[in-house]
């Protein structure tokens, strides 16, 4: 009997043995309730569509891994990138994609914001789509259950369009 064996048989014996948990790949999709633009957005640093605002659904990217069975305390991170004023550039005088319109966009992306944040996986019973929703303050909610938004049971009834208050709440 080797050592590593029996050390093995000895942890399974006493249960000693760390849990396994399987992670199941599982598309991510993005619903955005604010006017600002979504350029990217990732789950666990796997990428999600791009959303325009007020929009989303529809659009699925592959995939984060998510365990088959949800636990209390479960937790994602979420990373996006966000265009305060995604029309602003379509009232500009200069013509697209000149040296002039090109130094205004410089300026503008300089106006776009990144955001991070751990957020709590609402219960789910059957894994299904990573559902992550962009609220008005930078705030998030996610889901991963196997219900389309707006449908009976699932876990959030967010309107489509939602406007910040003013201030926004400091977390």
């Amino acid at each position: 009997m080797t050592g590593t064996w029996r050390l093995s048989l000895v942890s399974a014996l006493c249960g000693c043995m760390p849990a396994q948990t399987s992670l199941i790949g599982t598309p991510i999709e993005g619903y955005n309730h604010t006017s600002a633009a979504i350029h990217h957005f990732s789950v666990n640093r796997n990428g999600g569509p791009g959303i325009g605002p007020y929009g989303g659904g529809g659009k699925q990217n592959c995939c984060v891994g998510m365990p088959a069975q949800w636990r209390p305390g479960l937790k994602v991170l979420v990373e996006w990138e966000k265009d305060p004023a995604p029309h602003a550039y379509g009232g500009w005088p200069e013509r697209r994609h000149t040296d002039e319109w090109r130094t205004r966009m410089k300026a503008h992306r300089a106006g776009y914001s990144r955001h991070s944040v751990w957020a709590e996986v609402a219960p789910y019973e059957r894994l299904g789509v990573v559902d992550v929703h962009f609220l008005p303050c930078d705030q998030v909610a996610v889901s991963a259950v196997v219900i389309l938004p707006g449908t009976p049971g699932y876990p959030f009834g967010f309107p489509r369009r939602m406007e910040a208050l003013s201030p926004c709440p400091v977390p």
